[in-house]
């Protein structure tokens, strides 16, 4: 029986990062770093590294986390475009870093990335939520009936009520919306897109009886009317929700009280 031979293709093994047959290209990641604990003062740094163009950005900050510099923070969790944690600001606009390919954005530049606008910068990339949450908290994102027992059948609904308020329950919480707004840039009282958009997804199921509650609360001063109509929360949202619509349609419930 005639001994096994190895090819020599598979003696030399997998290309090396840099091989001229090899996928990966070399990137920059320029990241605005700021820890409280060292500086009073943001900085950029950069970070070069091999990589297949067709990964992630947050696999590249993976790399730089694990190999590079282990004090890069940032937040990520389900790295699938779900949870929502890993919004940052990738070459200027609102992304999910596990949802960005790198191939996608211009490799051959430096990549910049910096924490969303409008919330406070705890370290790095990670920015402190509470106020995005407690907007979301205040609009009671629950469903609310008249009901003082438990149901004693299925609340239900026909397929087009369902439909009217379809597209609002895709939101994350990534933040993505609320921190590419100016208004919230520039006075962070204002509810925000991702408050609003959560709102509406309760005013307008058919099985919910907290519609009025609700509208009153973002007919407050730092409630719908501070929306400026810029587009910019919809072109931010990651799950292609029609945000400034949304919006729209809980002004127009406003002014009509129907909805």
């Amino acid at each position: 029986m005639a001994t096994p031979v190895l090819d020599k293709a598979d003696a030399a093994g997998s290309p090396e990062p840099g091989a001229a047959d090899s996928p990966y290209i070399t990137v920059t990641f320029r990241i605005r770093r700021f820890n409280p604990e060292v500086s009073a003062e943001a900085t950029w740094e950069d970070f070069q590294m091999e990589i297949d163009p067709k990964e992630r950005v947050l696999d590249g900050l993976h790399k730089i986390k694990w190999d590079l510099d282990g004090t890069l923070t940032f937040r990520r969790s389900c790295a699938h475009g779900i949870c929502g944690s890993d919004a940052m600001r990738i070459n200027g606009k609102n992304r999910l870093a596990c949802k960005t390919l790198i191939k996608d954005i211009n490799p051959e530049k430096p990549i910049t990335i910096e924490a969303i606008k409008g919330l406070t910068v705890l370290k790095d990339l990670v920015v402190d939520m509470e106020p995005f949450f407690q907007a979301y908290r205040d609009v009671m994102p629950f469903l609310i009936t008249k009901e003082t027992n438990e149901p004693t059948r299925e609340r239900l609904q026909s397929a087009e009520d369902r439909e009217r308020f379809d597209d609002t329950t895709k939101c994350i919480l990534c933040a993505a919306c609320t921190s590419s707004c100016p208004v919230f840039w520039n006075d962070g009282q204002y509810f925000g897109p991702a408050a609003i958009v959560n709102a509406h997804r309760f005013i307008f199921d058919s099985r919910d009886e907290a519609g009025e509650q609700r509208l009153e609360i973002l007919n407050d001063r730092d409630g719908v009317w501070r929306c400026r109509t810029t587009f910019n929360c919809t072109d931010a949202c990651p799950r292609g929700i029609e945000v400034t619509k949304a919006i729209a349609e809980v002004k127009r419930a406003l002014i009509t009280r129907r909805y």
